[in-house]
């Protein structure tokens, strides 16, 4: 399934969930969320309103698992991984694919960004997987999570943004000089020297700790976790 062509192949196409569900982001590909409403839903899935309020409960629901079906295809099929051995790099290249896939998919995008909830955050959850890397290599100048919190507060303000203006008033250079911004806030120039500073050196220890299952019980990995936390917000206050 493509976010161009959300339709699913033939030997998925025997469920009436899938089939309400490709519909749902035809539509939101073609027409944005007010084109998603039940009439539509119906005669484009060739379903009833009945089985949709069985499957999703309303149209709440309904969306939710439309867009969670669209972020997956995005995570899928439109972020390039993690190809150029560059953690950096990487993290750029996601960040500017989020940008297009965002301007490019209005409908899809709107859908997944209506009424957030802290315990359903594929596109977050993706930051902070690529942020770990960067960590690792010693290039964070802040906690992850405060570098998680500011990329996505910035490519989510960025597309948002840019589709509020006419596609002829969309300047592509906006997206690098955010990105210059955002590399600046969060990064460091070149990795951790082998003094760096207790911050860098707290950061870079704590996106390891994962790797002590074998030598820190899950209680003193916790307090370890705390204290890195406390020494990173605190040399960058």
């Amino acid at each position: 399934m493509s976010v161009e062509n959300p339709e699913l192949t033939e030997e998925n196409t025997g469920s009436v969930r899938d089939r309400i569900l490709a519909a749902v982001l035809r539509l939101l590909v073609e027409g944005g969320v007010s084109a998603v409403s039940t009439r539509a839903v119906c005669a484009a899935a060739e379903t009833n309103a009945p089985t949709i309020y069985r499957l999703f409960g309303d149209k709440r629901g309904l969306l939710d698992a439309a867009s969670t079906v669209g972020c997956a295809v995005y995570l899928r099929n439109e972020l390039p991984g993690d190809g150029s051995g560059d953690p950096v790099e990487d993290l750029r290249a996601n960040w500017h694919a989020h940008v297009r896939f965002g301007i490019d998919h209005p409908g899809l995008y709107a859908a997944m960004q209506a009424d957030p909830r802290p315990d359903t955050a594929p596109a977050t959850d993706a930051v902070a997987k690529q942020l770990r890397p960067v960590a690792e290599a010693g290039r964070l100048r802040v906690s992850e999570q405060h570098a998680a919190q500011l990329v996505c507060a910035t490519v989510f303000g960025l597309v948002n943004a840019q589709l509020q203006l006419p596609p002829e008033r969309r300047d592509p250079a906006v997206a690098d000089l955010t990105w210059n911004a955002v590399a600046a806030a969060i990064l460091l120039d070149e990795p951790a020297a082998p003094d760096p500073g207790p911050a860098a050196a707290a950061i870079a220890l704590r996106a390891r700790l994962p790797q002590t299952t074998a030598v820190l019980t899950d209680r003193e990995r916790g307090l370890l976790e705390e204290w890195l936390d406390r020494i990173a917000a605190h040399d960058n206050t």
